[in-house]
């Protein structure tokens, strides 16, 4: 017989409980009624969520350092480095059969350590095949945390009956600037890779111990409901649109990380702060995730999506358009105002359309995120080798737009799924 996890206080189960009302921001019945452990939980999974951003930030903000002491090539560090989200996929799938068995906060609690300490092994090797192999183990278990934090943080929003999901994104982007913050003074200061990363994983290893003792526990070991056409599983069906919106989103978000400064010394011909667009993108997504659950709160999932799309794009168009820096940076400000909240509100909405097995749906949408990446980084690229990079923001510009005709998958959803959610939860 398996072992599984005493019940929490409030009896609720490792995924989300169920939201009766319009879409996944508004309040439940109920709402008000938090007990001590979801709290504790809420704060607990944004401590890994910052802790999450401050480790990532850390390896890719060096990567420079990274390519020297390796002594490789622009063409080899982008192959080795494109690895990562291909593995991480791989972690996301693994991670969706270890969460059915033992539920999110085991893998997450077990996983996120190995994402604070595998940087110490990137400062440590010398050889090309180990750094690919450090890699591939950060890889496996990022893509393990993200779908796990993920079903963490929507499972808490559920239990809470209101929007708290931008919550975690925001601690997300105050641990990204952290650490993008110490990788940079690092470099600056000549710091060794290795006494940085050991320094790093030192603080954020231990912190994502302590934490994980709070994320909600599994209660037990249901096998997934049946879907709502009779079928097991999620079906890809009902996943496809949002998707297709994970996957834009990320298209976006990498033209703006990967070729914002690219942009500014190529088409705005900054001589300083090329590291100026990615840097207001960042703090007005922060500033934007802070203040996303009140809008969404106010006038449900939906118009904050649709808001969002146009906000982005219009950021989009004034880069594309901008005659000179100081207005091509007020389009990356808006840009970030306008992504902020897509990410959070598509996982929570993919939970609600998949209440059998609100888990494995998030772990697949978040396969996604790897996918906008993935194409996302070439794809801009490539257009603005041929074309320049003006017009090579105009690819995220549209695609950011398709968002809106798919927006109805943020739409109010039939009773009978926010029925499956509730006998889902209660059977667990």
């Amino acid at each position: 017989m398996q072992a599984t996890e005493p019940q929490d206080p409030a009896g609720a189960a490792d995924g989300p409980a169920a939201i009766p009302d319009r879409d996944p921001g508004t309040p439940a019945p109920g709402a008000g009624r938090v007990d001590a452990a979801v709290r504790r939980a809420r704060v607990a999974v944004m401590a890994g969520f910052l802790i999450q951003g401050a480790s990532f930030a850390a390896l890719v903000t060096r990567l420079t350092g990274i390519q020297d002491r390796y002594g490789l090539g622009d063409g080899t560090l982008t192959l080795v480095v494109s690895l990562v989200p291909i593995i991480a996929g791989v972690g996301s799938v693994l991670a969706e059969t270890l969460v059915h068995r033992y539920g999110s906060k085991r893998v997450l609690w077990t996983a996120q350590p190995i994402v604070c300490l595998t940087p110490v092994g990137v400062g440590l090797g010398t050889e090309v095949w180990q750094l690919a192999a450090i890699l591939a183990v950060f890889g496996l278990s990022l893509g393990a945390v993200d779908a796990s934090m993920n079903m963490q943080a929507v499972a808490i929003q559920a239990r809470e009956g209101r929007s708290v999901v931008n919550g975690f994104y925001a601690a997300w982007s105050v641990g990204g600037m952290l650490g993008a913050g110490i990788a940079v003074l690092s470099d600056h200061k000549d710091v060794a890779l290795i006494v940085m990363y050991a320094i790093t994983g030192a603080i954020t290893a231990p912190a994502a111990v302590l934490a994980g003792r709070h994320y909600l526990p599994k209660s037990a070991v249901p096998a997934p409901a049946a879907s709502t056409d009779g079928k097991p599983g999620v079906p890809w069906r009902v996943l496809l649109p949002l998707c297709a919106v994970m996957t834009f989103i990320y298209l976006g978000d990498s033209a703006v990380s990967t070729w914002g400064s690219v942009y500014a010394d190529k088409v705005q011909h900054a001589d300083a702060n090329k590291a100026l667009p990615y840097l207001l993108y960042m703090i007005t997504q922060l500033v934007g995730r802070s203040l996303g659950d009140l809008g969404v709160r106010r006038w449900g999932a939906l118009p904050v999506v649709r808001a969002g799309a146009v906000t982005a794009a219009a950021g989009f168009a004034v880069v594309v358009a901008a005659p000179e820096q100081v207005t091509a940076l007020v389009g990356f400000t808006v840009l970030g105002v306008g992504l902020c909240t897509l990410v959070p509100l598509t996982f929570a909405a993919g939970a609600v359309t998949s209440p059998q097995d609100p888990d494995a749906a998030i772990a697949r949408l978040n396969l996604f995120n790897y996918a906008g990446f993935l194409i996302g980084t070439p794809l801009v690229g490539a257009v603005g080798d041929l074309a320049g990079f003006r017009a090579a923001m105009a690819v995220p510009l549209v695609l950011v737009l398709a968002i809106l005709p798919l927006a109805s998958a943020f739409a109010p959803q039939g009773e009978a799924r926010h029925e499956g959610l509730r006998k889902n939860t209660s059977d667990r």
